[in-house]
């Protein structure tokens, strides 16, 4: 009987274990945390997002970076494979909107328990609180040293040790220092799925506010010319520190590395074109003419927005409506429809959903998650260089890497 090891505890790690016992493998999954799934439990703001019931063609559209490196894994196990496997194992799911698929019951600690109870079954050792040193590599992958000093054998290691994003749950980045030791190329690690911070410091007044059915736009210069980077409706929010919400989480994993000369613009009213906005301005300058000009933007945006509108476009809430001018219309006309905003940097790991970057897929068959340059030696998850946008795209990367691989290892000979 292959004896295999997998080297973490989360959705991938799981799922390689799970899909490894299932094909007759001895599986031993080895956590350096107290328990299993630590990160899963955070997914989905506890809820924990499974994937996304969208078609197979609309997640691999959502997958940023090496979306072909996945189709193997996504034949191996799809979103519907993930539904049927979370069902069958007592978990009932629900979609809600933008196809996402939750547990009925909202607990990502069913899915946790789940998918525990299914280790327990297949009788998968799970050895918890146990850290991995290196990999015990001769002419392929032998096994794991331990950090305690102790040694283990194996036929078959995979490497399912996740990111650096929310490194309290473990993800420690481990399995870069693993992959190099390997030969392995890794891209440099990246917070992605983040908020971002603004030069500007204006959007500190407006912390908390929520806007919705906004349009969020970004350019980058290249050269003399501007390329356009992002442009999506839905909601965001004003922090502190800048900008967050969905928009901003998905532009972030979209954002070159370096930010100089990347601009953002938010288009307050996308479903109006300039002449349909101007005409309403108009109307309601003429309806409102002798009150003052904060009363026509309290009519266009929420009070907070609209004091801090006329202050970047220089002008006094105070101020009569029927003493504004064309071309001060115009301006705020203008601003409405683009809000202008700096990008200063993404903001941390312990904020980021997940890691962009990683062990290069070059370097990985995709047909069976094995590398090209150490027999029996595997990689699944977010370790992989390949990441998407928020909706349960990501966890369903997780699955199906975690499934062929734990598949292909077993099937070796």
């Amino acid at each position: 009987m292959k004896h295999i090891i997998v080297i973490g505890g989360g959705a991938s790690g799981m799922l390689a274990a799970i899909f490894a016992a299932r094909e007759g493998a001895r599986v031993t999954l080895l956590e350096r945390n107290e328990k299993l799934g630590k990160k899963v439990y955070i997914t989905g703001k506890g809820r924990c997002n499974v994937t996304n019931a969208a078609d197979m063609g609309a997640v691999m559209r959502a997958v940023y970076r090496n979306p072909r490196f996945l189709y193997a894994a996504f034949a191996a196990l799809d979103n519907r494979g993930v539904m049927a496997l979370m069902e069958s194992l007592g978990v009932p799911l629900k979609v809600e909107r933008g196809e996402r698929v939750f547990p009925v019951l909202d607990k990502a600690s069913d899915v946790i328990a789940a998918l525990r109870r299914e280790l327990e079954r297949l009788r998968v050792e799970v050895m918890l609180d146990t850290a991995v040193d290196h990999l015990l590599i001769d002419g392929a992958c032998r096994g794991v040293a331990l950090a305690d000093g102790r040694s283990m054998d194996a036929d078959a290691v995979i490497v399912c040790t996740g990111g650096v994003s929310y490194p309290s749950t473990g993800s420690t980045g481990d399995g870069y220092r693993f992959a190099e030791a390997a030969g392995h190329g890794v891209k440099p690690a990246l917070p992605a799925l983040v908020p971002v911070e603004t030069v500007e410091s204006w959007p500190a007044n407006l912390m908390g506010l929520s806007l919705k059915n906004v349009t969020l736009s970004a350019w980058a210069r290249a050269g003399k010319k501007e390329k356009k980077l992002y442009a999506e409706q839905g909601e965001m929010l004003f922090t502190h520190f800048g900008i967050s919400g969905p928009l901003v989480l998905t532009l972030s994993s979209l954002l070159p590395e370096d930010l100089l000369g990347v601009r953002l613009s938010i288009d307050l009213k996308p479903a109006l074109d300039e002449q349909t906005l101007d005409a309403r301005l108009l109307r309601d300058f003429k309806a409102m003419s002798r009150k003052q000009l904060i009363s026509v933007m309290d009519g266009l945006e929420p009070h907070s927005l609209a004091e801090q509108l006329l202050k970047l476009a220089g002008l006094s809430p105070a101020l009569p409506v029927n003493a504004v001018t064309a071309e001060q219309r115009r301006a705020l006309l203008t601003l409405i429809k683009n809000v202008p905003l700096t990008p200063k940097r993404l903001r941390g790991f312990n904020e980021a959903i997940v890691t962009r970057g990683g062990v290069e897929v070059k370097g990985v068959n995709p047909s069976t998650m094995e590398s090209k340059l150490v027999p029996g030696l595997y990689f699944a998850g977010e370790v992989l260089d390949v990441d998407a946008q928020t909706g349960g795209f990501n966890l369903q990367i997780a699955w199906s890497t975690g499934a062929l691989a734990g598949m292909s290892a077993s099937r070796v000979k």
